[in-house]
């Protein structure tokens, strides 16, 4: 995996490496994402679940929600990747995590980047502790928050009001990481992802963990084709048997448009080759992530709340008007259609 590292790295054919994977991906049939029913339960209007992967939500009358199950049997990992909630499906995201008996969300955007709207802030802040979602009929209570210099961790309590029972659920929130870029080092990324497995969310034995940035496509694929890689890796006799662009092929016959840039898929390798160390036998790496994370509390007076602003095509009555997600995509003024 070096080797084809530096075969790509040296001559700087990332580019051309990514355009390969996009056009040997899959594209499969997404009607459902199209009706007009559930248009504004997408935050994108070019990213939908495909029709054959898409959850189905068991309450009411409309099953959609724009998330998809991928399943990695060899690695007995399954993932839900699904956009960053929009204010009118925030109780949808929660349902989905109740019914999928969800023990963990992993969330790797910030609500507002670069000053734009990337996802409804769907958990209850310090100030206000409880939080109910009247359409589903489930509540939600911060329990606590333990929050680092580059990601949060979360005890929520999630209620179905309709049984009264609980659950506890694990929000893990990377907090710097850029859209459409990458983490700021392999180590900072690999202690977030070894914290998440320590907590037993990614466990074969729990639902599948819901995993999310804005799109639910290049951060979240990210995360997921390097846990799945490494975890192949550990179980396969021959590790350099595991090739990252297969895998990621396999995962984007469930989701369309995992990993969003050359660049993601670049520190992909990166993160495999830096984690494989570890799994390969280099125990003492794992501490090392953490202090080159410089992973520390940051002071409660320095964290304050996030601001609760509107959303982008959220017009007047409460509606949301899906916009565009790929950069190289021109959304023509008619809604029509799209050129490039």
């Amino acid at each position: 995996m070096e080797a084809e590292f530096g075969g790509i790295d040296e001559p700087g054919s990332w580019n051309a490496i990514y355009q390969e994977i996009r056009q040997q991906s899959s594209e499969l049939p997404c009607k459902l994402a199209k009706l007009p029913e559930n248009k504004t339960r997408n935050r994108y209007r070019d990213v939908s679940p495909f029709d054959h992967s898409r959850i189905r939500l068991q309450l009411g009358t409309n099953d959609y929600i724009n998330a998809s199950l991928i399943s990695v049997e060899e690695a007995r990992r399954s993932y839900i990747l699904t956009q960053g909630p929009l204010p009118n499906t925030c109780g949808h995201f929660w349902e989905m995590v109740w019914e999928q008996r969800t023990m963990g969300v992993v969330m790797l955007n910030r609500v507002i980047e670069k000053g734009s709207v990337k996802c409804a802030q769907y958990w209850p802040p310090r100030e206000v502790r409880e939080a109910v979602f009247e359409d589903t009929n489930f509540k939600l209570t911060l329990v606590s928050e333990d929050i680092k210099s580059y990601y949060t961790v979360r005890q929520l309590e999630l209620e179905n009001l309709s049984t009264r029972e609980t659950r506890e659920i694990l929000h893990f929130h990377y907090t710097t990481w850029p859209d459409f870029g990458v983490p700021e080092s392999p180590a900072s990324f690999l202690n977030f992802l070894f914290k998440v497995r320590e907590s037993g969310c990614l466990n074969s034995e729990q639902g599948p963990v819901v995993v999310h940035c804005s799109a639910g496509i290049g951060r979240s694929g990210t995360f997921c084709l390097v846990d799945t890689c490494l975890l192949l890796m550990s179980m396969r006799k021959d590790p350099s048997s595991v090739h990252i662009r297969d895998v990621l092929l396999e995962m984007r016959r469930y989701r369309m448009g995992l990993i969003q840039t050359p660049d993601q898929l670049r520190f992909s390798y990166l993160a495999v080759i830096e984690g494989a160390r570890c799994i390969m036998g280099d125990a003492s790496l794992q501490e090392s992530w953490k202090e080159l994370s410089n992973e520390e509390d940051v002071p409660p007076e320095f964290t304050p709340p996030l601001p609760h602003p509107r959303p982008p095509g959220l017009s007047v009555n409460g509606t949301v008007e899906p916009i565009s997600f790929f950069p190289e995509i021109v959304v023509a003024q008619n809604d029509s259609h799209t050129r490039r």
